[in-house]
């Protein structure tokens, strides 16, 4: 297999956690929290902000729609970046490590636009990345196969020369029907031994 020239790196529950279930469980209690989800796909509201919708408007309007739970959903704004922590220190080693071997590492996410400005305020490795590849600007998501297009097209790296990681197993089979080396984010240790069994770490970098 062709030794990887890039690596590429999802961004939520690979190098932030991204769970916003918890936080409303903690904030709300888990029975209104299954009440607010039940009734509303939150989720859904946060894919159109991926994909380009405007971050405060849509969360406002989705909130508007609802009265009676509009301040459960207004927090998806207001306290964003409660809902998006904490970082994976691991990880975010992990990521230096190859920077400072030299490896080039791109990110390729699903981001809003306002809410990943928010989140390069409060993250500031979020800007180690020699490319960053947002859906919010880009206006299409994982795992549509054009975002991975794009991607290829920009970067100049053959798609066999990329090695990307991800915890959704749809984004993995994506990227892998267009011949990408994958890997399944479960945690940062399965990543570190994927790394050095590629050659791109030593097991001391990736410790």
């Amino acid at each position: 297999m062709t030794r990887p020239e890039a690596v590429v790196f999802d961004i939520g529950n690979v190098l932030i956690e991204w769970q916003p279930e918890r936080y409303y469980d903690r904030v709300f209690g888990e029975a209104r929290r299954r009440a607010l989800f039940d009734r509303i796909d939150l989720h859904e509201m946060n894919d159109r902000i991926d994909r380009g919708a405007d971050f405060r408007a849509t969360v406002y309007e989705t909130a508007e729609a609802h009265p009676d739970l509009a301040e459960e959903i207004r927090h998806w704004h207001d306290r964003w970046l409660d809902l998006a922590t904490p970082e994976i220190p691991r990880s975010i080693r992990l990521l230096r490590a190859l920077r400072h071997r030299g490896v080039p590492v791109f990110a390729l996410t699903n981001f809003g636009v306002g809410s990943f400005d928010l989140a390069l305020r409060h993250y500031p490795f979020l800007e180690e990345f020699d490319r960053k590849y947002v859906s919010g600007h880009m206006q299409v998501t994982k795992p549509d196969a054009r975002i991975y297009e794009m991607v290829e097209a920009d970067c100049g790296i053959a798609p066999g020369a990329l090695l990307f990681t991800d915890d959704r197993p749809e984004n993995i089979a994506a990227a892998a029907a267009r011949g990408w080396q994958t890997h399944l984010f479960d945690g940062p240790q399965g990543w570190a031994d994927r790394l050095v069994a590629e050659g791109l770490l030593s097991e001391g970098e990736a410790a």
